[in-house]
């Protein structure tokens, strides 16, 4: 046969041979895909991200030897670039991956990896800062049901309750040393000598912490609640760490971590507490793990549960 410059050359194709050992495949597909993310950054605004993306589909037909990988990846390309990725984009997505195999799949699954921006204020200066959030959406679609989880981290401060009574209770030791020998108290004295470097015998330790949390959500909803997750975290534990900071700022911090001591346990039963009441979350998965300063080990704590119902 010949063929002129303008007659499509024809190329062969091993996909269609006779698969060995037939049988079969939960999924095929790629990993580690660059990809452009189009995702919400609060108050209705939207970002574009740098993701790392899987993407699988099931192989019901034993006897076809493989997928088509090509029609995946050409697909994905520029699927969330200028549509910002919600429930709704996501099933229409995996519905197209399916749909591209030709018959010989029924289900698809996209996990997307990407860091969260989001505009953090200061505590008390007129200041903010970026800070950034590890995110991964795991979408799969079968038998035409959505089933969406969410995965993310929350850094923050931990101040360890234990250490903070010992370090009163050396304070208090020095005040009574101090004073002692009979004198007159008043407010300006004491106010004095708390300030100055007699007035701290001890400090409680404390360390940067992080809350790693797993949701599954219930799809009926327009958006990811990505956003709207993380505040609820952040505020629910309360130190959560900082970006721009001033002087006044660190005082506010410092005055957020005394009035919030925690041992890991009861960070996990803050964030327990805050994700139980979110109608949005099916179940859910937590851990906390507190980078201990006082010892060489982490202290960690893990919670399940159920989200609410209407």
């Amino acid at each position: 046969m010949t063929t002129t410059p303008n007659t499509p050359r024809r190329l062969p194709d091993v996909a269609f041979d006779a698969a060995a050992a037939a049988r079969p495949l939960d999924w095929v597909g790629m990993s580690n895909i660059a990809l452009p993310l189009r995702v919400g950054a609060g108050d209705g605004e939207a970002m574009t991200v740098a993701a790392s993306v899987d993407v699988s589909v099931d192989l019901k037909d034993a006897n076809t030897r493989g997928i088509h990988m090509s029609r995946m990846y050409l697909q994905l390309q520029h699927a969330f670039a200028s549509e910002t990725v919600t429930p709704a984009g996501l099933r229409r997505v995996l519905q197209t991956l399916v749909d591209s195999q030709g018959g010989i799949s029924s289900a698809a699954r996209l996990v997307l990896r990407y860091e969260q921006l989001l505009l953090r204020p200061a505590l008390a200066s007129d200041n903010a800062g970026w800070k950034r959030y590890p995110v991964e959406i795991d979408a799969s679609l079968r038998d035409g049901h959505l089933h969406l989880g969410l995965r993310f981290a929350v850094e923050y401060s931990s101040t360890c309750p234990a250490s903070a009574a010992l370090s009163r209770q050396l304070n208090a030791e020095r005040f009574a040393e101090d004073f002692a020998v009979a004198r007159p108290l008043s407010t300006a004295v004491v106010a004095e000598w708390l300030a100055s470097e007699r007035g701290l015998a001890g400090t409680p330790h404390a360390q940067r912490s992080r809350a790693d949390i797993h949701v599954e959500l219930r799809p009926a909803f327009d958006e990811l609640p990505l956003v709207a997750m993380i505040d609820a975290i952040e505020q629910a534990l309360a130190t959560p760490v900082q970006t721009a900071v001033k002087r006044e700022d660190e005082q506010a911090f410092a005055r957020l971590n005394a009035e919030n001591l925690m041992f890991c346990e009861d960070a996990a039963r803050r964030v327990a507490a805050a994700l139980a009441v979110d109608t949005r979350i099916e179940r859910f998965d937590a851990q906390v793990s507190h980078f201990e300063s006082l010892h060489a080990h982490d202290a960690v704590a893990r919670v399940s549960g159920r989200g609410a119902h209407d």
